[in-house]
């Protein structure tokens, strides 16, 4: 039994995945235990990582250093950048519609968070280095952490024994900043009540129905094409209904008085509708509940047809010219879970779903150009998650030299992979790249990378943890830590909730974006049956990060 004992002590490839699986299994188990109906999930798995972490540091147990930094650089790439292709797609709608407003949220949480940290040390509570390495770890920003400790031996080579004290600080800090955020997420889901997280944001709406009565003078007689030239509202005309008949527009279409006009448009846009076309009937055309094949006992029907063929990725829906070619209409698209009004000059992906009004002999023949074979979805695009890890990394290793800083700054490997993985699943189909993945994939890969990294990373902070911890200065940084993780934190999200009337999804997004923290984003998605967490995170975490990291440096330069 020699070759299973040496297996197990001595430092090898084969030692540390034994190793590193054994804390896996361990924290996924202990995860799943709900106690009062909540669970803690992966972050459980960085704590086994923590004790095994300490069994090994006081057992003289090691594994293999280069392995242990491979596998955790590794998951967490892999982690934000399947985030960022998940949440691609419809990254650059969310930022349009509230991505200014969660960004400013996000950078009174990064000054509050800054400014708690550094009050300790102006009441001399702690040295600068030792607040820095708290802030750090109690808002988990490993970047932010390496780029304070460069700036600091920079400006001062003979201070190591301070960076050194500065990454002490960050392992205590980062546990209790997991813990501090997760527990401001558990009472705000409290706050917003039962209700808020079992009826998820509707999804749809970016788009809205509404029937109109044309009775404006103006547009009597005049086309389509006429009425959409007088005004700069976007909306598609699905169905004109007229003396008991009804028919698909086109853009030479005529509208006469008293048409009934079937209209998709955005919802802020209905009232000037309104007064474009005379008047809205109160029939509500948004219910989940309608059959639109029976609408109105003709022979159209709407169905939806998914673009599966890659053929069709980054092609313009206007140069298919479906409408003219099969007399149909294509009213909405619906991309990453989000309605998108349709229009000619909109670039298909790969995985996108289209609402299709027409005969249903035509719908059948636009389904076989566009794909429509679902089960085409299920298989892995690779080559694009691959592509995009590369080019993440070396985006994330680039420096970018900042006039007055010494040391350049660099978006590291969180930030690099998440830019790239969002501008690949927004723009990848423009240059016929596939980068769909079904949710399940997504999750399966996401899942995976976080909870190897929780596991390294918990690891790695093991030895010494508890020494450090139950010491006098050592309980000193855990109220620190805490302090810093939650007290910020709650104040923001209640801000953002009471003041920016954020549902509990986005503000929870948000806060785990400022935090700099996807323990906590996955507690948040697990609890809320959408991608609006993770949207929402994405849309902040990029400039968030950006500024902590510039920040840290800033701050150890100046002071």
């Amino acid at each position: 039994m020699n070759w299973f004992s040496e297996l197990l002590t001595e430092p090898s490839v084969l030692q540390a995945v034994i190793y590193l699986s054994l804390i896996c299994s361990l924290g996924l188990a202990l995860g799943q235990i709900k106690i009062k109906g909540v669970s803690l999930g992966v972050t459980l798995v960085f704590f086994a990582g923590i004790l095994l972490g300490h069994i090994s540091d006081r057992t003289g147990l090691r594994l293999d250093p280069q392995m242990v930094s491979l596998a955790q650089n590794f998951g967490l790439i892999l982690f934000v950048y399947t985030l960022g292709i998940q949440v691609g797609p419809g990254f650059f709608t969310s930022l349009r519609q509230g991505g200014v407003r969660l960004n400013v949220l996000g950078i009174i949480g990064l000054v509050a968070t800054t400014g708690t940290a550094l009050a300790f040390m102006a009441f001399k509570s702690v040295s600068l280095s030792d607040a820095m390495g708290l802030l750090c770890g109690a808002t988990t920003n490993t970047p932010a952490l390496g780029a304070a400790q460069q700036a600091l031996l920079d400006a001062h080579p003979d201070r190591l024994s301070s960076a050194n004290d500065m990454a002490t600080a960050c392992a205590v800090g980062y546990p209790l900043g997991v813990l501090g955020v997760l527990l401001c997420l558990i009472i705000l889901k409290g706050i917003y009540g039962r209700k808020a997280l079992m009826t998820p944001k509707d999804q749809t709406i970016n788009t809205f129905v509404a029937e109109f009565h044309v009775s404006n003078p103006a547009i009597f007689d005049k086309s389509v094409h006429d009425i959409a030239m007088l005004s700069h509202l976007k909306f598609i005309i699905t169905r004109v209904w007229r003396d008991g008949k009804v028919t698909i527009p086109h853009g030479d279409t005529l509208i006469r008085k008293d048409d009934h006009l079937l209209l998709v448009s955005h919802k802020e846009d209905v009232a000037a509708l309104n007064i474009l076309f005379g008047d809205k009937e109160n029939t509500d055309w948004n219910r989940q509940d309608i059959d639109w094949d029976a609408i109105d006992n003709s022979h159209l029907v709407s169905k939806h047809i998914l673009v599966t063929r890659k053929e069709m990725n980054g092609v313009k829906l206007g140069s298919l010219h479906l409408r003219n070619q099969f007399d149909i209409n294509i009213t909405r698209l619906n991309r990453a879970g989000i309605d998108i009004l349709a229009s000619p000059s909109m670039r298909l992906q790969q995985g996108d779903r289209l609402t299709v009004v027409g005969e249903e002999d035509a719908i059948r023949k636009v389904g076989e150009i566009l794909g429509n074979e679902e089960k085409v979805l299920y298989a892995p695009n690779l080559i694009a998650i691959f592509i995009g890890l590369c080019l993440g990394t070396i985006l994330g290793a680039i420096p970018l030299a900042i006039p007055g800083m010494s040391t350049p700054l660099k978006l590291g490997i969180a930030g690099g992979p998440i830019i790239v993985g969002i501008l690949m699943g927004a723009f990848g189909p423009r240059i016929h790249l596939a980068t769909y993945t079904t949710r399940s994939a997504n999750m399966m890969l996401r899942q995976f990378g976080i909870v190897v990294y929780l596991a390294c990373l918990g690891y790695s902070a093991g030895g010494g943890f508890f020494e450090t911890v139950f010491c006098l200065k050592g309980l000193a940084w855990v109220g620190i830590s805490l302090a810093v993780a939650i007290l910020p934190t709650l104040l923001c999200g209640l801000v953002a909730k009471k003041y920016f009337k954020l549902d509990f999804a986005q503000n929870a997004g948000m806060l785990c974006a400022m935090m700099a923290n996807p323990i906590a984003l996955n507690y948040a998605s697990s609890v809320i049956d959408n991608e609006e967490p993770a949207e929402a995170y994405a849309t902040v975490y990029p400039i968030s990060m950006f500024l902590r990291v510039l920040l840290a440096q800033l701050i150890m330069l100046a002071i």
